[in-house]
């Protein structure tokens, strides 16, 4: 089992930029793909990226490809969401999860461990 801690959220500008971590607890953490989600006010929980276990694969919603980078460093138990270029649009509470299978999969059901979230609020 894995826990999970996001921060580095915040409000910013349509421009600005934001680094966002998340901090897993465990020793496991090297096992899992891990995965960045967001959720905005009235809409469904979706895919902005995700990284496989050694940070050798990665995935991207086409709403953030080419603005948004994900890493991850395992000795640190920690991945991050680089946002660069922010939108309005890209306003919603950001979740960090945790998948035990392969092939890195970018579907919310798939996940199966899941932050508290981290608000990011984009004014124009």
């Amino acid at each position: 089992q894995v826990q999970l801690v996001e921060s580095g959220g915040g409000l910013v500008q349509a421009g600005d930029s934001l680094r966002l971590s998340c901090a897993a607890s465990g020793r496991t953490f090297s096992l899992y793909d891990m995965g960045w989600f967001r959720q905005a006010p009235g809409k469904e929980r979706e895919f902005v990226a995700a990284i496989s276990w050694n940070g050798g694969t990665t995935s991207y919603a086409d709403s953030v490809k080419g603005r948004f980078t994900i890493s991850r460093d395992n000795a640190k138990n920690t991945v991050y969401l680089q946002m660069n270029s922010l939108k309005p649009e890209d306003t919603a509470v950001y979740y960090c999860a945790a998948d035990r299978q392969r092939p890195l999969r970018t579907a919310v059901a798939s996940y199966d461990y899941w932050g508290q979230g981290t608000q990011v609020t984009v004014s124009s």
